[in-house]
């Protein structure tokens, strides 16, 4: 009797695997969820960084990959897409995300958390893993991921990051504050035991906070990554902290006679904006970072400059409450042909961004919907590839930061971030070539999610003018 018990379980659990079942708030989003189907005849960039194929198709069974190639044979009674015209990708791997957006009064900087809104933008944006780059509400977060992969809501697999980790400096009211080192272990440990996997130190940290971080995160085989200021990228690359954010925007290693654990963002902007492009503290920071094996994360989107732009790049306005959308447009208004110096460091720090990666630096990517506010989830994930294209690397290339890459630092390359054979189906279906325009990301169809398939635009148009209210 016992032995057919646990038959019995075994059988329900290898279906609940293959036949995740959906509430039907997530069903209405679902337009494929076949046990096994076909994509025919489309262009295939497979994130491993070759060359993009013609011609392929890909047969999807369980929620994997079972076949990919050019001469297949579809077994009869499949279900079958049409890919004439339309290339497929892997989804995107990003890992500066936040659960949360910019929500300023008066001169406070403030932010609020979107619960609904952000995961489903997120998965409309081909995001079909990401990490919090640091969370608010991390009980918050970790819920939402519980209940997506329940099939209760919508939204893609995520890797949540603990609270900052933050010394008290500008007032953010959202943000919790630490008096002392002893208090990062205490940190640590809980939210560790709590789910999270990964924790983010800010930018008037000590020394002392980072190496405890670092210590008791590696304990537990967890990672730790950093927004700094107080701290440069060299002191905490050789304290050993594993990734870095923001390319090389939020670094102050080019500070003239820094104080020891003091952030001065003036002086750390002025900083960046002296250091010549080819000057040798740049160059000798890139080679100790892929020395040390720290990891980069560029989120560009975030400080996308303003004239000649659009308002919201990734044309995310619509997605905005109301409100908030004008005042955007105020702002967006008054910063037109006054940014010259923003956009000299934004293309500095693409230029370093690439000689990183060139020189044999470990590149992620991530988009940070902070900010002034023009950076929303979704849209943003998709301007992050068009301005890496844009920034010099190839199509092939910048598609790879943005899934195996990311897979890697998440340690799931086994499981996601290409399309091989045996590998979990993420992948987002689009309408046009990459290669021919990259801007023709923003023309995602289906965003397949272990194989289950959801309509991209249904997601998108789902949550228009909510942005900033939930």
């Amino acid at each position: 009797m016992k032995k057919k018990i646990s038959i019995a379980i075994i059988v329900l659990f290898v279906f609940k695997i293959y036949a995740q079942e959906f509430s039907s708030q997530v069903k209405r989003f679902i337009t494929v969820d076949d046990t096994e189907y076909a994509i025919t005849d489309v262009t295939v960039i497979d994130g491993t960084g070759s060359a993009s194929k013609t011609n392929q198709t890909i047969i999807i069974s369980n929620g994997k990959i079972k076949a990919i190639g050019n001469d297949l044979e579809i077994p009869n009674g499949t279900t079958t897409i049409d890919g004439t015209g339309k290339t497929i990708i892997p989804g995107l791997v990003m890992l500066h995300e936040h659960m949360f957006y910019t929500k300023p009064f008066e001169n406070w900087f403030s932010v609020g958390q979107m619960t609904f809104t952000f995961p489903r933008l997120y998965l409309a944006g081909g995001v079909t893993s990401m990490r919090t780059g640091g969370s608010i509400q991390p009980q918050t977060d970790l819920n939402v991921k519980k209940w997506i992969n329940e099939g209760r809501m919508t939204g893609p697999k995520m890797h949540v990051t603990g609270p900052f980790i933050e010394r008290e400096g500008p007032k953010v009211p959202e943000l919790g504050f630490i008096d002392s080192p002893g208090e990062v272990s205490k940190i640590v440990n809980y939210w560790a035991d709590k789910g999270v996997t990964s924790f983010k130190v800010y930018n008037n940290i000590t020394k002392e906070d980072l190496k405890i971080c670092v210590e008791e995160a590696h304990k537990r085989g967890l990672k730790v990554t950093g927004h700094l200021c107080s701290l440069t990228y060299e002191e905490a690359s050789n304290i050993g902290i594993d990734n870095l954010e923001h390319g090389f925007m939020a670094a102050s290693d080019f500070v003239k006679n820094k104080e020891e654990n003091i952030c001065d963002p003036f002086e750390a902007r002025q900083g960046l904006t002296n250091e010549p492009v080819d000057g040798e503290t740049i160059n000798n920071l890139i080679d100790l970072l892929i020395k040390n094996k720290t990891v980069i994360t560029t989120t560009p989107n975030v400080f996308e400059p303003y004239t000649d732009r659009e308002i919201v790049p990734g044309n995310g306005l619509d997605a905005l409450a109301p409100q908030i959308q004008e005042r955007i447009k105020e702002d967006y208004k008054r910063a037109q042909g006054r940014d010259a110096a923003s956009l000299a460091r934004f293309n500095k720090n693409l230029t370093w961004v690439k000689r990183f990666y060139d020189k044999g630096g470990f590149l992620v990517a991530g988009t940070d919907p902070t900010g002034a506010g023009r950076t929303v989830a979704g849209y943003a994930n998709q301007r992050t590839v068009e301005i890496l294209v844009e920034a010099g690397f190839t199509v092939e290339e910048a598609i790879k930061i943005c899934t195996l890459n990311g897979a890697i630092f998440l340690e799931q390359e086994k499981l996601l971030g290409t399309l091989e054979v045996g590998k979990q189906a993420d992948i987002i279906l689009i309408n046009g070539d990459l290669n021919f325009d990259i801007k023709n990301i923003r023309n995602m169809e289906i965003v397949f999610k272990d194989g289950v398939g959801f309509d991209s635009k249904r997601l998108f148009d789902s949550v228009k003018g909510q942005v900033g209210l939930n």
